[in-house]
C-alpha cells in the first residue's frame, strides 16, 4: 500500500500510558501522523472537530460513554474510518456491526507492544482506504428466477459451499448467511480473525441465522444446514470419506499471510469437491483466496465474487476477478441468490 500523504490518526483510549506509547510507536511509520489523542468521548468529539483525522483508533471500554455508543453516534453524524483497539470480548463484534472497519486485540500486560503497533499500522492503512457502511447504497433485491429464496431440500450429498472473507467480512458474511434457508448443503468459511474471536463470531452468527453455525473442530462433519467457521490461528481443510465431507483443522503456519487462510480452504475444496462446490470470495485487503478460487473454478466449481460497490475493501475479490477466477460478481445483498441458483 503506497500513500501520497500521511494518514492523520486520532488515538482514543482512557489510559494515558497506553495512548502515549502507541502514539510514539505508530508514528515511526512514515505514512502515519498522530495528530492527537483523547482520554474520553467528549475529548474525542472536540479533537475530531478540530483536527479532522483520517482514521480514529478507539477503545470500546471508555469512561462516561461506551465506545460502542460513541461509534454509533459518530457514524450517524460524522462517519469516519475507525479501528477498534480492545481486549478479546464480544464488544468488538458489536463495534464492527456499528460501523468500525476493523479491530486489533490489545496486548496483555507484558505483551509485545512493537508487534501490536505494527499490526495496528496495517489496519490503520487499510481503514484509510476502506468504504464506510454509509457509502454503500443497498439496491432493490430482485429475484433471479421465480420467487426469492425458495426453501429447497434434497440436495445431492456432494454439494458444499465455501466462503472466504477478510476486512469488512464479518458483516458481509452475516448478510449472506442470514438470507439462506436452513435447508442448505454444508457451508465452510474462513474469516480472517484472531483466536477466540472466531468462536464468538460463530456463536453470534448462530443466534442470527436459520442455519446452525459453530467454530470448527478437527473432524467436524460438513452437514446440511450446518456452517463451520475456521478457528483463529488454525488452517482448515475440506476432506471426504465414505460418509461424506468433514473438516481437518490444524494449528499451523500462516499461508498467504493468514491463519486461517482462504487459499488453504479453497484449494482443499477444489481437490475434494471439484464441480460440486460453490465458492464465494468477499471483501478484504490483499489476495488471499484468489488463487484458491481459481483452482476451484478450474475444477468446475461455480464461483462468486463480491462487487466493488458493496465491498468495504475491494482487494481479494478484485484479484480473483482479474485472474479469471470469478464466474459472476454481485452485490453482497444478492450473493445468496446466486449461491442458491448454482445449487439448483
Amino acid at each position: 500500500m503506497a500513500f501520497n500523504k500521511k494518514i492523520k490518526v486520532l488515538i482514543v483510549d482512557d489510559s494515558m500510558v497506553f495512548r502515549e506509547s502507541i502514539a510514539r510507536l505508530i508514528a515511526k511509520d512514515s505514512s502515519v501522523e498522530v495528530v492527537g489523542t483523547a482520554p474520553d468521548v467528549e475529548s474525542a468529539k472536540e479533537k475530531i472537530a478540530k483536527l479532522d483525522p483520517d482514521v480514529m483508533t478507539l477503545d470500546v471500554h471508555m469512561p462516561k460513554m461506551s465506545g460502542i455508543d460513541f461509534l454509533k453516534d459518530l457514524m450517524k453524524k460524522k462517519p469516519m474510518p475507525v479501528v477498534v483497539v480492545s481486549s478479546a470480548s464480544s464488544n468488538v463484534l458489536d463495534a464492527l456491526n456499528a460501523g468500525a472497519v476493523d479491530f486489533v486485540t490489545k496486548p496483555q500486560s507484558g505483551g509485545n507492544l512493537d508487534v501490536f503497533a505494527k499490526e495496528l499500522v496495517v489496519k490503520i492503512k487499510i481503514a484509510s482506504i476502506a468504504k464506510l457502511k454509509t457509502d454503500i447504497k443497498v439496491p432493490a433485491i430482485k429475484p433471479l428466477s421465480g420467487s426469492r429464496m425458495p426453501v429447497i431440500g434434497g440436495f445431492s450429498k456432494d454439494k458444499v459451499v465455501a466462503i472466504g472473507a477478510s476486512t469488512g467480512g464479518t458483516e458481509a458474511t452475516l448478510t449472506v448467511l442470514k438470507q439462506l434457508p436452513k435447508e442448505m448443503p454444508g457451508i465452510v468459511i474462513v474469516q480472517h480473525m484472531p483466536a477466540g474471536f472466531t468462536r464468538m463470531y460463530a456463536e453470534r452468527a448462530d443466534r442470527l441465522c436459520k442455519l446452525s453455525v459453530k467454530e470448527a473442530a478437527d473432524g467436524d462433519r460438513v452437514e446440511d444446514g450446518r456452517v463451520l467457521i475456521a478457528p483463529g490461528e488454525h488452517q482448515m481443510y475440506l476432506k471426504k470419506d465414505s460418509s461424506g465431507y468433514y473438516v481437518s483443522v490444524r494449528r499451523g503456519e500462516k499461508v498467504s499471510g493468514h491463519a486461517p487462510s482462504v487459499n488453504v480452504l479453497f484449494n482443499s475444496v477444489a481437490e475434494t469437491a471439484g464441480k460440486s462446490a460453490v465458492g464465494v470470495i468477499l471483501t478484504g485487503m490483499g489476495q488471499d483466496g484468489a488463487e484458491g478460487l481459481l483452482a476451484m473454478h478450474k475444477k468446475g466449481a461455480k464461483t462468486i465474487g463480491q462487487d466493488e460497490k458493496s465491498c468495504v475493501v475491494y482487494g481479494m475479490p478484485r484479484v480473483a476477478f482479474n485472474i479469471g477466477a470469478v464466474d459472476v460478481q454481485a452485490d453482497i445483498n444478492v450473493i445468496s441468490d446466486h449461491i442458491m441458483k448454482y445449487l439448483r
